[in-house]
């Protein structure tokens, strides 16, 4: 195949609609079930043709600064990955990532990016490798990454390596962040110190997504992280109080938080709901053909 000169791609945030964690597993990963559904609010990374690898992030100088505080990029990560796994010569290129997804948000931002910065490696350089093999490179990288390289609703089971593409309607949501992080193993290890219980079956939660029941998807939201986060960090538990009573159908916080979601019938509940909560915003769920 031909590489290319430039290559972009949109890497979407993400929520989890359900978040069932079973328990710990043996090799210090937790199996999970989970419903993740990508958002409109997206990162743009592009790639070009350069010498050597090198990886910037442009955008709002507290998301830049955060992502330089937590050390190495996942998305060098990925593309030193991939760069060996295309087995070109001392493949090059310059990574530009355009931030607007909330860092350590339980948004997935670096994973989708690092997600995206695989599928425009594979491109630029012409690499030619199948989804399969990306995934496999992604399940390496971080436990959200499989999902966010199919780029659309899915279920995911084990510590997030078992993907599996979903029907989805499109979604409204109301979406606050907060101006602290919270890292996934710290999340799971608050489940496991609060004996932290697993959550229903989420075959009715997959239906209403698949059906566009936003009545009973949003009764059937729910993220077994979410107490463990909640008592170490309040300012969660309270926004979610405050977009139900704002009426939101149902309220979840997304992955390891700190990010509280809230479902919305239509368009204009979810910015009724935004405006009730400080520094909530709108999004859009996108759909997904299963």
């Amino acid at each position: 195949m031909r590489a290319r000169r430039a290559v972009a791609r949109e890497a979407h945030a993400k929520i989890n609609a359900c978040l069932r964690v079973i328990g710990r597993r043996e090799d210090g990963y937790h199996e999970i079930q989970s419903l993740v559904l990508p958002i409109d609010l997206a990162d743009t990374v592009t790639a070009r043709a350069a010498a050597g690898l090198k990886v910037e992030v442009r955008g709002e100088s507290e998301l830049v600064d955060a992502i330089s505080a937590g050390g190495m990029n996942l998305s060098l990560v990925a593309a030193l990955s991939i760069a060996e796994a295309c087995g070109a010569a001392s493949p090059g290129a310059a990574i530009e990532i355009v931030k607007r997804i909330p860092v350590a948000a339980g948004l997935g931002g670096g994973s989708a990016d690092a997600a995206a910065t695989l599928h425009v490696l594979n491109e630029l350089w012409g690499c030619g490798l199948e989804l399969e093999v990306l995934l496999g490179l992604g399940e390496r990288i971080g436990s959200d990454l499989p999902a966010l390289l199919l780029e659309g609703p899915v279920v995911i089971r084990g510590r997030g390596e078992h993907v599996d593409r979903i029907a989805a309607q499109p979604t409204f949501w109301a979406v606050k962040p907060f101006d602290f992080p919270t890292r996934s193993p710290d999340a799971y290890r608050w489940w496991d110190e609060d004996g932290a219980e697993t959550g229903p079956d989420t075959g009715v939660l997959y239906a209403a997504v698949e059906a566009g029941s936003f009545e009973i998807l949003g009764a059937s939201i729910f993220n077994d992280l979410e107490g463990p986060v909640s008592r170490r960090h309040p300012e969660v538990a309270e926004a979610k109080q405050a977009f139900l009573e704002a009426g939101a159908l149902g309220a979840v916080m997304s992955g390891s938080g700190p990010t509280v979601a809230a479902l919305a019938t239509h368009p204009m509940q979810a910015e009724h709901l935004a405006t009730a909560v400080p520094g909530a915003f709108v999004a859009l769920g996108l759909a997904g053909q299963g």
